[in-house]
């Protein structure tokens, strides 16, 4: 089985990948050309695999056409995972014509391919539960309506509503995966979650002494990624191609996250941290809370990873990092942060 995964170096691309090759799958990674390649999360993978041909890295880029669909004409793959967007959502406000061009106009390149290439190709989809705007503290569902509130958001419902018009139009085995808040030790250090355990790290190793945020009221129903990757491998063997949400069903505040974090190295979040409104968005997301009934029905998914133990990974993960940091900065290999001193 050959697959193509885009957006490869990600959280999400480590753990698919990681997943794919223990079940025997052959993966075409894409990398873009553009950016500064920063493969860290799948070094391990390109270590134990490369030479053996199990893991392929391609230079390409979804708003490429040509190279896109010579890619999958060339390696012809039983299965694309489109995992590649612009992804942080404050960002998007700062860039929105490359976020929601990358989102939208990405996929149909990926669907023009496939529909026109002579094999049949299984799509995967990454939506997003900011799809749903969370204005109200409902539970939503795979029909619930979506009302995106950042450009990364109307990018996203773009891309998901055009999968199903190729889904429904030609035939295409093409699915949505609506994930909500998924999040790793290997999550990018500007996402809130991320963003907190890796100050509880530094905090407890004497390198920073405060972490600013935004919104602490913001609630989030928050996964583990791993977890998450295997919902998407199962979406992909089901006999008919639908749209399912992956969540746990449960919420907590930033707030709460925050406060576990720090409790877990017994500090009292209320002395470290800090607001900011310079941290809160435009166009605020308040709640986003999943029903994954319909997944854990026909697919047979559920979340392993309890949210304490997602945030205990995290931190001691952050905690190991931090004592790495302190020995560089003690032996003088690196140079300080600023966080280092305030």
């Amino acid at each position: 089985m050959k697959v193509i995964i885009t957006g490869i170096t990600g959280q999400d691309g480590y753990y698919l990948s990681k997943l794919l090759l223990e079940k025997g799958y052959e993966i075409h990674g894409l990398i873009r050309r553009s950016s500064n390649i920063n493969t860290f999360r799948i070094d391990p993978l390109i270590s134990k695999y490369s030479n053996s041909g199990k893991f392929n890295l391609h230079y390409s880029d979804l708003i490429d056409s040509s190279s896109i669909t010579n890619l999958i004409n060339n390696i012809k793959p039983d299965e694309i995972y489109n995992l590649a967007a612009q992804s942080h959502v404050a960002v998007s406000f700062k860039n929105p014509i490359y976020s929601t061009f990358t989102s939208s106009m990405g996929v149909v390149t990926i669907l023009e391919a496939i529909r026109n290439v002579e094999k049949n190709i299984k799509f995967y989809q990454a939506s997003s539960s900011e799809m749903y705007g969370g204005a109200t503290k409902e539970m939503f569902s795979e029909i619930s309506e979506f009302d995106p509130k950042s450009p990364y958001a109307a990018g996203k419902v773009f891309a998901h509503n055009i999968t199903k018009i190729y889904r429904e139009s030609f035939g295409l085995f093409a699915v949505n995966g609506i994930l909500f808040n998924h999040e790793s030790p290997l999550r990018g250090e500007t996402f809130v979650t991320r963003k907190i355990t890796r100050a509880v790290g530094r905090i407890y190793k004497g390198l920073q002494t405060k972490l600013t945020l935004g919104n602490l009221e913001a609630t989030r129903d928050w996964g583990f990624a791993g977890d998450y990757t295997e919902g998407m491998y199962l979406m992909m063997q089901h006999d008919v191609a639908k749209d399912w949400i992956l969540s746990s069903g449960k919420s907590y505040s930033v707030k709460e996250f925050a406060e576990k974090a720090f409790n877990y190295v017994n500090l009292d979040w209320s002395k470290y941290v800090k607001t900011s409104k310079k941290y809160e968005r435009p166009n605020e997301v308040k709640d986003l809370l999943g029903n994954s009934s319909k997944a854990q029905s026909e697919l047979g998914w559920k979340p392993k990873v309890s949210f304490d133990e997602l945030v205990k990974m995290m931190v001691e993960s952050d905690i190991e990092n931090a004592e790495k940091e302190k020995m560089l900065l003690d032996k003088n290999l690196i140079k300080p942060t600023w966080e280092y001193f305030t």
